[in-house]
C-alpha cells in the first residue's frame, strides 16, 4: 500500500490511545492516512451516554465521590485541541482532538476531568483508560488557542445496568450501579504512549493485527475472491 504525501488527518482522537493502538496498529494507521474506518454498531451507546453526562450537570463533585475536590460541573461535551504534540525534543504536525464528557470549576481555581461510562466491562479501570483522560488533559493544560487549565484530578464514573425496573409501560427503566473510578495522573507514562502512537503513524503501513476481527475477516474475504 502506498503511503500518502499527507495523513487524511493530522488531530489524534484521545480513544484512539486506548481502543486503537491496543486492537491494531495497521487499521490505526490507515484510519489516519486514507481516512478509511470500519464502521460500527453501537445504536444505544450515543443515547446512554447522553442520559448519563446530563444527569450531572451544575452537579456538585463531591457528591459523585467524596475524594473529589470541591467544585461544580460547568462544561460538558466540548472539543478541545491542543498545540502540536512535542515529540524527541521537536514539535510534530499531530495534534490532540477530543470531546469530553464533563469538565468541573473547582473552588482552588483548579478543574476536574470526568470520561463517563455505561458499561459492564472488565476493563473499566484506570490503567487502561489513562492514556486517553491523560489526552484530554494535555489538551486542556496546552490548549491550540485561548488558556490553560490546571487539571487537579482525572477519573472514570462508571454506570454498570443491573435490572429492569418499572411497573407499567410509562415508567419502565434500567437500574445501575454507580461508581467513580479516580486516575493518577501520569503524565510520564502518556507522553510514551503517544510517541509510541507517532512512531507507529510515520512509519510504513503495520502487519495486521493477530486479533483484530476486521484484519482477519478481510483477509479471510480475499483468500475466498482469489479463487
Amino acid at each position: 500500500m502506498r503511503k500518502p504525501i499527507k495523513p487524511a488527518r493530522e488531530n489524534i482522537s484521545p480513544s484512539d490511545l486506548t481502543f486503537g493502538l491496543s486492537t491494531c496498529k495497521r487499521c490505526l494507521w490507515i484510519k489516519y492516512w486514507y481516512k478509511v474506518i470500519m464502521p460500527g454498531q453501537f445504536p444505544l451507546v450515543g443515547t446512554f451516554a447522553n442520559m448519563q453526562e446530563e444527569h450531572f450537570h451544575r452537579a456538585d463533585m463531591p457528591t459523585i465521590d467524596s475524594s473529589l475536590r470541591p467544585g461544580t460541573v460547568t462544561k460538558w461535551g466540548e472539543w478541545v485541541k491542543s498545540k502540536p504534540l512535542h515529540i524527541n525534543g521537536s514539535d510534530t504536525r499531530w495534534r490532540i482532538l477530543g470531546k469530553y464528557d464533563l469538565v468541573s470549576t473547582n473552588d482552588d481555581g483548579t478543574i476536574g476531568l470526568i470520561d463517563c461510562k455505561v458499561s459492564d466491562s472488565a476493563r473499566d479501570n484506570g490503567a487502561f483508560y489513562s492514556p486517553q483522560l491523560e489526552a484530554y488533559a494535555y489538551a486542556l493544560e496546552n490548549p491550540a488557542a485561548g488558556k490553560s487549565a490546571s487539571v487537579a484530578s482525572i477519573g472514570l464514573l462508571v454506570w454498570n445496568p443491573v435490572s429492569a425496573i418499572g411497573e407499567d409501560k410509562n415508567s419502565y427503566g434500567f437500574s445501575v450501579t454507580q461508581k467513580y473510578l479516580p486516575v493518577e495522573r501520569d503524565v510520564p507514562n502518556f507522553l510514551a504512549t503517544i510517541e509510541d502512537f507517532i512512531n507507529v503513524l510515520e512509519g510504513e503501513l503495520p502487519e495486521p493485527g493477530s486479533e483484530c476481527q476486521t484484519c482477519t475477516y478481510l483477509v479471510a474475504r480475499n483468500g475466498l475472491d482469489s479463487l
